[in-house]
């Protein structure tokens, strides 16, 4: 049964992907996100319960975490809305937010809240309104490993962080031989690749490291990977891929990326009483445990990075849809709020799991929905 689950996912997680390309040429055809479109086109109730208010083009962009959720929900969502084009480019999420206090888009994906300079500069663009972050996408952050004849690796946080550092080079060092007594370790050099564009998934990678591995993880967390020097490429796709041909090879992205790409993935040695996998389910443990700290119409949420709750996989992100509360533009705001309501829907959310996402809390779910009701 898990090995037919397994493959499930994977074809999923494939169509997902493959739904892209098409996505992107049929919604490309205006250079800004008001597609000529008026406020007051057709409201009527669509398949699978998504209500269909407005039309024409929604430019958006940021977070590749999110993307294969996104190629799905738009998929969907344009199959019932069929006058409302949807282009969302997963640029990553410090180039979404940049986007998004720019002006040019609808909205932004971010795996990361709005930094408090952000949510400032906001209100410049948005007249009489400000940025809100509106949590959408849960999931775990996977570490995805290819080591010839290692199909179970237990790593912590003080080894990841090591590894990551350029401080552990060999798989075969005595620390990971440590957390792994059974397997057999090649003498084989550790190939460590990060994003190389500014990303929400290395925030929160690096807030893991620090929060959980203090003492080997001098660095801040950043949106920036802060290591000098490695290698690296560019958003979770790139070095999902480094992974998946380079022996040795050891990075984080998302759980849909190694799903799809069938990429072995760590399990965590967290001090729970047995090493917890990267999962969806797993992930809403942790997910649960989040505190809502933002204020107003913000919906910032805090992760417990250090949590050693049974089966709970503490390196998870929220991936939140930045959006304005007030000041949005009138000839995209009724789409926006059409697409927003449905993905933040028990439907949208439902989708998510057979991708390796995590689905929001419901109560948080219900918060996200009721905020999004109120945005003008």
């Amino acid at each position: 049964m898990k090995l037919q689950r397994k493959n499930r996912l994977r074809a999923v997680a494939f169509g997902a992907i493959a739904v892209s390309g098409a996505l992107v040429l049929t919604a490309c055809g205006s250079d800004n996100n008001s597609g000529g479109s008026n406020g007051g086109g057709d409201s009527t109730k669509a398949a699978g319960n998504i209500k269909c208010d407005g039309q024409g083009s929604l430019l958006a962009s940021g977070s590749s975490a999110q993307k294969n959720a996104m190629d799905l929900w738009v998929k969907n969502f344009t199959a019932a809305c069929k006058n409302i084009q949807i282009n969302y480019k997963p640029t990553g999420s410090g180039a979404g937010i940049q986007e998004f206090l720019q002006g040019k888009t609808a909205f932004a994906g971010s795996d990361s809240a709005l930094k408090p300079d952000e949510a400032e500069k906001s209100k410049g663009v948005l007249k009489g309104g400000q940025g809100i972050d509106l949590p959408m996408v849960g999931g775990p952050i996977a570490i995805g490993y290819n080591v010839p004849g290692v199909d179970n690796l237990v790593l912590d946080a003080d080894t990841l962080a090591k590894i990551f550092d350029g401080k552990i080079e060999k798989w075969n060092d005595e620390a990971i031989a440590k957390l792994n007594k059974d397997a057999k370790l090649p003498d084989l050099k550790i190939q460590a690749f990060h994003r190389s564009d500014e990303s929400g998934t290395t925030d929160n990678f690096t807030k893991y490291l620090k929060a959980a591995a203090d003492k080997s993880w001098p660095y801040e967390p950043a949106k920036a990977f802060p290591v000098k020097g490695g290698q690296s490429a560019d958003g979770s796709a790139g070095v999902s891929s480094q992974v998946k041909q380079t022996s040795g090879a050891i990075s984080y992205f998302e759980l849909s990326y190694a799903t799809a790409n069938s990429i072995k993935t760590v399990k965590l040695n967290t001090g729970a009483s047995a090493p917890v996998e990267a999962t969806s389910d797993n992930a809403s443990k942790a997910i649960a445990e989040a505190k809502i700290t933002g204020t107003g119409q913000d919906l910032a949420l805090k992760l417990n990075y250090t949590t050693k709750a049974e089966g709970a996989y503490p390196i998870t992100l929220v991936t939140y849809e930045v959006v304005g509360d007030k000041g949005n533009k009138p000839e995209t705001l009724a789409a926006t709020k059409s697409f927003l309501t449905y993905i933040a829907s028990e439907d949208g959310q439902s989708v998510l799991k057979d991708l390796g996402y995590a689905p929001l809390p419901a109560e948080i779910a219900k918060k996200v929905r009721e905020t999004v009701a109120n945005i003008s």
